[in-house]
């Protein structure tokens, strides 16, 4: 618990003076669009309480709270979605899922949750679509439900399991993931402001370059190797390859969820501004993290 204590306030003595920064630098520099960095510090402060919370109080906190997240996330991508009427059951039995799927966290019953939405829900969802509804549109409003399941509801919904995976190491591991995930967003913002030219997806968003996915690889991992002695039981060479890890699927991550929101809300584009202020831009990177982190700790360590 003391250990536990003073990683929170060492965290907290942080993301004070990183706030404290960006607060500043919106000041002297007005020009400067910072509010990418302001939506994702506010999720550092979030995650922050969730921690806290599971710490030292309950693990059983956390998981409402993300599971609170992930239903937020998905109501904001359904919200994107041009939907007809007959999509209306397909929405509801997706939300449904959701406390399924984290009850099945909270059991630990590993084997369910892995394969309950890439399978059962896989197979059962097109159900209430296809009673009395037609053909019509069937393959677009199905596929795109499952897409939003599997990123907002099945991906995020790591991030729950791995105190009930490793009660020890659980909440150190997510505090590593998400600290890292954060951290290497906004050094790909900041990089692309001041010196990206080199344009990843200009179309979809402008924010992400190629010089700001080096500078976010390079600051990740190094990163990674002065606080995995820390928060994780990792050894030396798992310590940097999970911030090489990490780096590399956010990137992934915020690339498809960005072109994702483009591709679905083409001809919208003051909905597609509105939503960079969203709960879905918060935690792109962390849909592709949460599961790709969790899964090659497992891989390789008894402890999950």
């Amino acid at each position: 618990m003391n250990s536990s204590l003073l990683t929170i306030v060492l965290i907290f003595s942080v993301l004070s003076a990183i706030h404290l920064l960006y607060y500043v630098m919106g000041r002297i520099q007005p020009h400067k669009d910072y509010s990418g960095i302001g939506f994702r510090i506010k999720t550092w402060w979030g995650m922050l309480l969730i921690f806290c919370l599971a710490t030292l109080f309950n693990p059983v906190v956390s998981l409402l709270s993300l599971m609170v997240l992930a239903f937020f996330a998905l109501r904001e991508y359904f919200s994107m979605i041009r939907s007809k009427k007959a999509d209306r059951r397909l929405f509801l039995w997706a939300y449904l899922s959701i406390p399924v799927q984290f009850y099945l966290i909270y059991i630990g019953w590993y084997g369910m949750f892995i394969v309950f939405i890439p399978i059962y829900v896989f197979l059962f969802l097109p159900l209430p679509r296809l009673i009395n509804k037609g053909t019509v549109g069937f393959l677009r409003s199905v596929s795109r439900v499952q897409w939003g399941l599997m990123l907002m509801v099945f991906g995020l919904s790591h991030l729950a399991y791995f105190q009930f995976a490793t009660p020890q190491y659980g909440g150190g591991l997510v505090l590593f993931l998400v600290v890292l995930t954060q951290l290497g967003d906004v050094v790909h913002y900041l990089a692309s402001i001041y010196f990206g030219k080199r344009k990843v997806v200009p179309t979809a968003n402008p924010n992400l370059t190629w010089e700001g996915f080096a500078c976010a690889f390079l600051v990740t991992t190094g990163a990674s190797y002065l606080i995995y002695p820390y928060l994780t039981p990792l050894d030396l060479t798992f310590g940097i390859f999970s911030g090489m890890l990490i780096s590399l699927s956010g990137f992934f991550g915020s690339l498809t969820v960005s072109v994702l929101k483009r591709d679905l809300l083409i001809g919208d584009d003051d909905k597609f501004d509105a939503l960079k202020k969203s709960y879905l831009s918060r935690v792109d990177s962390l849909t592709y993290t949460s599961p790709v982190f969790f899964h090659v700790i497992r891989y390789f360590f008894d402890f999950m």
